[in-house]
């Protein structure tokens, strides 16, 4: 994959400083919003802390939660509860995902990937697809993960793929031997097909 890097090894200081710069330089190129979709998940909250130490006009920011949990946002098990203690302090907008919302392209779509291959919340058992007319969409992951036994609330693949960048964050052996798996095409995994579709630079971060 010729748009593909893989950056290793790399901490969380250093990622959020490469999602700084991808930042600034889209907001240096225009004075509009500069809109963006983020995981949840453990690993991701500690670099957007780091990321939110950068001097960067965050009012002109738009955070869209990649998926997120069906339960209330004062939840623990919310992303977008969490997401708005983050950002909204500084200034950012952060949108609340629903099934009607209309989707705008990304500046950035940051990503994270399951063991089982998962995408946002496009688990295997859903069968996402690359022409799935629907920007978001309401499912089930099946199994349903001990730690976070809920139904989802997804971004398609199309929306992700409408972005400019493709960025993924992921952390240990397992994961890296799924995506590389992915990468050659060795399996059909929700990150399998995101990747095979994507035309825009994808960078990896393990």
């Amino acid at each position: 994959m010729e748009n593909l890097t893989i950056i290793e090894g790399q901490g969380y200081a250093a990622i959020a400083d490469w999602l700084a710069s991808q930042l600034r330089e889209r907001m240096d190129q225009s004075d509009g919003p500069v809109t963006i979709t983020v995981p949840g998940g453990s690993t991701p909250f500690p670099i957007m802390e780091q990321l939110l130490g950068h001097d960067l006009d965050w009012t002109r920011l738009v955070v869209w939660p990649g998926d997120d949990r069906i339960v209330s946002e004062d939840h623990a098990a919310s992303n977008t509860g969490k997401l708005r203690k983050l950002f909204e302090p500084a200034g950012a907008e952060v949108v609340t995902l629903n099934e009607m919302e209309a989707v705008p392209p990304f500046a950035l779509a940051w990503l994270g990937m399951g063991a089982d291959g998962h995408v946002a919340s496009l688990f295997p058992n859903t069968d996402p697809k690359v022409d799935d007319a629907r920007p978001v969409v309401r499912l089930t992951p099946d199994p349903l993960p001990p730690e976070a036994p809920f139904d989802r609330i997804s971004l398609t693949m199309p929306s992700l793929l409408a972005s400019d960048r493709l960025v993924f964050v992921l952390r240990g052996a397992e994961k890296r031997s799924v995506l590389d798996q992915a990468i050659a095409g060795n399996n059909d995994l929700p990150i399998a097909r995101l990747l095979a579709a994507a035309r825009q630079p994808v960078t990896c971060f393990t």
